[in-house]
Order: C-alpha cells, then structure tokens, then sequence
C-alpha cells in the first residue's frame, strides 16, 4: 500500500500524476512568478495538480564561477511570493542540515538533492520539520539502496517521502534511466516521482557546466507515465538556451502545455484500464 501524501488539496500517491516544475534556479522574482503563473493556468486548464520548484541555491554546480541563486534570505523571500501571488505550494531543496527549520517555514515539501541522499543529518532534519520530504536517488545508488535512505527519515518520525528517480551514472558525463527503479522504490509504500529533465543531464557535458538533450524529456516522460508515477518533476523556463543553470535540459515554457496533455492521455489510459505496475516488495 502506497503511503498518500496532501499537499495543498491534492494528493500525491493517487489518480493523476501531480506536477512539479519551474526554473532549475531562482533568477529573478518576476522570472519565477511568470512561470509559476503560465503553469498554473495549464495545468488548471488540465485538470493537474501542480507544486512549483526552484532552488535558492545551486551549491552542487561543475565550476565556482556557475550562478548559484539569491542565496538563502532572499531565495524565501522570493518563494514566499510565489507562493501567495499565484496560489501554488512551492518545493526547494536543502544542502545543510541547519536550513531545514528555516525552510520549511515556507515550502510544502523540501527537496533533499541527489548528491546528498545518503547524508544522514540532512534526512534526519528534514524529516524533523514534518514536512513532506522529495528524496533524489543517488546517481550512483541502487533503487533498493533507497530503503535505507527511506528508513533514515521513518525513524526520525516522518513517513511522508516521495522516492525521486533522476537517472544514474553511465560511464563519463551521460546518465541512463532503468526504468526497474519506479516499481521498486515504489514497492517500499512510498509515491514515486520521475525527474523528467536532469534524466537527460549530461554532467560536466559542456567543460564548467553541464550540458544535456532536451529532445528526451517527452520519451523519457512517455515510458515512466506508462510505469504508473505518482509525480513528475521537470524544469521549465521561458528562453531555456539562455538560462542561467541547466538551460540545455530544460523544457521551453511554451511547448509545455502540449508535452503535458501527451502525458495527461497516457496517464489516464494507464490509471483507468491498466493500473500502476505492482512488484512484490523488492
């Protein structure tokens, strides 16, 4: 039995795939409320749940001269706004276990980053806060390595976890998607989400930043709907080449709404008829 987790009215672990998106990084506060609004509207227009996403901080980046966001304070500040003037719950990510309490003041759901998953204090703050928690698998964990990430935030007293599939390390600087990894960490009671754009990352692709193939985000997209996820996560910007963190993995705002009713079609068509793929716990 899949734990159900409610956000704002709607539920993750339940019918449709809930969506979560925006920019890779807080550029600007009028950059983020003009994305968090125009996808509002679509996704009210489909009939999708959405949460939008972005980082005060990119702390992980290739080069120490990459942009790394407003930082804290003013990264809240912005999401805060967000928040109330276009009527969305909001989701970050944390690098240091004592941002957990002061973040969560504000988001719905705090992000705990790939890189970081295995991070013990960090899950364990996280969780404390009560707050829903978005674990991104390791690049380099097994599926079945995620139980035990799983446990960290159970035994510090929250059981609201979403399991976040984003691709693993496949030789140097490209990443691969086995598709075994939603059933799996699916099979552990907890929603899945599916990272729709850092799965076509290529890491370090372009020397001091990293480059990517937009171009897979919708079959990449097709095949994990057709898994039955709970969740997708994808990162949208109005003009993507000129972006100032992952702009070539990210979706243009434009093309959203039609990638959107592909996937609303074959997630309706699999929750109706087919229901999610099932695996005995691995």
């Amino acid at each position: 039995m899949v734990k159900k987790i409610t956000i704002d009215g709607m539920t993750i672990g339940e019918g449709r795939f809930v969506l979560v998106a925006g920019p890779c990084v807080l550029e600007s506060l009028e950059l983020a409320l003009e994305v968090a609004c125009e996808v509002k509207k679509i996704c009210d227009d489909l009939g999708l749940g959405y949460i939008f996403k972005s980082s005060f901080d990119k702390a992980n980046r290739t080069s120490i001269y990459s942009f790394r966001g407003p930082g804290l304070e003013l990264g809240l500040q912005w999401l805060e706004e967000v928040k109330t003037k276009a009527g969305v719950p909001v989701l970050t990510d944390i690098h240091e276990p004592n941002q957990a309490d002061v973040v969560s003041s504000v988001v719905d759901i705090i992000q705990i980053p790939a890189f970081l998953c295995r991070q013990t204090d960090l899950i364990m703050s996280a969780a404390k806060t009560g707050k829903p928690l978005n674990i991104k698998k390791a690049q380099f964990l097994s599926p079945y390595d995620m139980r035990f990430v799983l446990e960290k935030a159970k035994e510090s007293g929250n059981d609201q976890v979403i399991l976040c599939e984003r691709g693993t390390t496949f030789g140097y600087k490209q990443l691969v998607v086995d598709f075994r990894s939603l059933p799996i960490m699916r099979s552990f009671g907890c929603p899945v989400m599916f990272d729709a754009t850092h799965s076509v990352q290529m890491p370090g692709g372009q020397g001091a930043s990293s480059g990517g193939k937009r171009q897979f985000v919708l079959p990449l997209s097709r095949a994990a709907v057709s898994m039955g996820i709970d969740a997708l996560f994808m990162e949208v910007h109005p003009d993507p080449d000129n972006a100032k963190s992952d702009g070539p993995n990210m979706v243009a705002l434009s093309n959203l709404r039609g990638l959107l009713e592909e996937l609303i079609a074959l997630d309706d068509l699999v929750k109706n008829r087919l229901g999610c793929v099932e695996i005995e716990e691995a």
